[in-house]
Order: C-alpha cells, then sequence, then structure tokens
C-alpha cells in the first residue's frame, strides 16, 4: 500500500470518502458474519496490542482498519525515545478500550513498511482509517498530546466512517482479533470495475456501472456514493477555476456560475464553502431556479456523507432558507 495523507481537519478527500463507505459496509458485513456464525466478535485486552510485519500488514492492519481505527508504532530496538513512547501507546490502547488497535512494527526488521510510510525517524507514529493512512507525531510526545490526537482519531473515525471500535470482554481468549471474512456481495463485480475506471480516469465508465447496480438496487448505499463522487469529477473535468470563481464573484445571481463554483469549491476540499455558497443562492432565488440549486446541494450532500455534521448543519440552514 502506498500510503496518503488525510487530514483531520475536515477537508473532503474523494478517495477517503469512497474508502469511508466501503469501510462501513465491509465491518456490518464482518459483524453480520460474526453473528452468524455465533460469535460475539469480541476480543480480548491483550488481543488491542500486536506486532506486524510485511507479511501480515494487509491482513492485520488494512483489513482491521475497516473495522477500527489502526495506530501504527514504528519503533527500533536500538531506539531510547521509542523505549519512553511504546508502554505508553500499549496502555493506553487499553485503556480506550478497543477505540483503536496498537500495530507495532520494528523498523529494521520491516524496512520497506519504513520505505512506503515515507518514514525518516523514529519512533514515528502513524494510524488507518479505512485503509487510508495519515501521520500521527514523530518523536516521544507528552502523553497528553498524545491522548489529544488519540481522542481526535476516534473521533474522526466515528463521525466520517463509522467506526465504533472493537468490542472488548476481559474473559475473552486472546488472539480472537483476527478480521472475520466478510461475505462477498452481489454487486461486488460491478463496484470492483466502477472502481477501476474511476483510478484510470475512466469517469463515464465509472458512472455507468454504478448506475447498472442502482438500476437493480436503487438504495445501494455504496453505488449512490460512488455516482454522487463520479458525477462530481466529472462536471468539474476541464473546468477553468479561476475563470469559474471569477463569473460567480461577478454574477452573484447567476445559478449556473454558483452552481459551478460549489463543485470546485467541494472538490477542493472547502466543504463549508460550498455549501454556504449554494445556500445563499437558495435564498437569492424562486422557482425553478431555487430548485435547481437545491437539487445540486443535495446531490453534495450525498458525496460528503449524510452523517457528516456538516452535512447536519447544512440541511438545518437550507431548511431555514426554504421556509
Amino acid at each position: 500500500m502506498q500510503p496518503r495523507n488525510m487530514s483531520m481537519s475536515g477537508v473532503v478527500d474523494l478517495a477517503a470518502v469512497k474508502a469511508a463507505q466501503e469501510a462501513k459496509t465491509k465491518a456490518e458485513q464482518a459483524r453480520a458474519e460474526a453473528a452468524r456464525q455465533g460469535g460475539t466478535g469480541a476480543v480480548s485486552p491483550a488481543d488491542l496490542v500486536i506486532d506486524v510485519d510485511e507479511a501480515g500488514f494487509e491482513r492485520e492492519i488494512l483489513q482491521r482498519s475497516a473495522e477500527v481505527p489502526v495506530v501504527i508504532d514504528f519503533w527500533a530496538e536500538w531506539c531510547e525515545p521509542c523505549k519512553q513512547l511504546s508502554p505508553v501507546l500499549e496502555r493506553l490502547a487499553v485503556e480506550y478500550n478497543g477505540r483503536f488497535l496498537l500495530a507495532k512494527i520494528d523498523v529494521d526488521a520491516n524496512p520497506m513498511l519504513m520505505q512506503q510510510f515515507g518514514i525518516q525517524g523514529v519512533p514515528a507514529v502513524f494510524a488507518v482509517v479505512a485503509g487510508q493512512a495519515l501521520p500521527l507525531f514523530q518523536g516521544a510526545a507528552p502523553e497528553q498530546q498524545i491522548r489529544q490526537t488519540l481522542d481526535q482519531l476516534v473521533q474522526v473515525a466515528e463521525q466520517r466512517f463509522g467506526l465504533t471500535g472493537l468490542t472488548v470482554d476481559p474473559d475473552a481468549e486472546p488472539g480472537g482479533a483476527a478480521p472475520a471474512a466478510a461475505t462477498e456481495g452481489p454487486y461486488d463485480a460491478l463496484l470492483n470495475a466502477a472502481a477501476q475506471a474511476l483510478d484510470a480516469g475512466d469517469l463515464a465508465g465509472a458512472v455507468q456501472a454504478y448506475k447498472n447496480v442502482l438500476a437493480d438496487d436503487p438504495a445501494h448505499p455504496e453505488a449512490k456514493l460512488g455516482l454522487a463522487q463520479a458525477e462530481l469529477l466529472q462536471r468539474v473535468q476541464g473546468m477553468d477555476p479561476q475563470k469559474v470563481r471569477q463569473e460567480a464573484a461577478e454574477k452573484p445571481k447567476d445559478i449556473a456560475a454558483q452552481i459551478a463554483a460549489a463543485d470546485l469549491d467541494l472538490v477542493g476540499g472547502h466543504v463549508e464553502d460550498a455549501f454556504g455558497r449554494l445556500i445563499e443562492t437558495v435564498q437569492r432565488t424562486a422557482g425553478d431556479d431555487r430548485d435547481a440549486v437545491r437539487l445540486r446541494l443535495l446531490e453534495l450532500f450525498e458525496v460528503v456523507g449524510q452523517e457528516d455534521p456538516r452535512v447536519v448543519g447544512a440541511r438545518r440552514a437550507l431548511a431555514r432558507a426554504l421556509f
């Protein structure tokens, strides 16, 4: 895996949005499979701290990150600050009681992982959430700072990705932290084709693949999210950002200009700006124009995710603007 930075400050990363829905789906499938097999899905406190090598990275970290945030402690035997930091992280992993999983990686034994994450020195602490990697901090940070970072991490994981963590049972047998195998869904082939089309820049192909799923299952959450994302990328493709923003500034009552600028705002990560622009346009318009702006705003809500706090707030503002 080639790690990517995912800001916790609220910027929309469209790949992360897609990963969020996939993570929710996989976690739900894993829990359903565990229940079907008669298991509780609970893990022992001993399973909250694991040693991971290159061979087990995908299974122990990438797959687990669809259920729980995985904090990675990159360390080395010769590193004195590591000897200060690692016990703190291990203690906090148990204290947080399944809200994150701590994976320890010896950089001397796993140099490829060190290279993939671009680590220049140890200790270095990363997190992986729904397959998305983000740096947390480097060096033996004060415990209060570590707690603040972990609190922010678990909040983002729950709010944006629906990951509520692991169920911990002190009486559970150690070794129960292996991810449950998710059953293959009926639309996996089409969804994989859509994802591959997105990765290849074939937006029309991705749109059609998602529409094929929705033709059979109109409420399919991953296909709805993927279609909204692909159509957004289609709309901004070929735009001249400077020209679009200039027109929006010069023509505040031009709904086409405001809608185009809102699309660019969202792709650029300016979520509140995109929502605010369209809500203000709703207030200035009426009839068919107002309805067109409202519908575009609802489409952008789909891209960000209906449970996102920014969407919840914008929905309330839209209701006030309409009524």
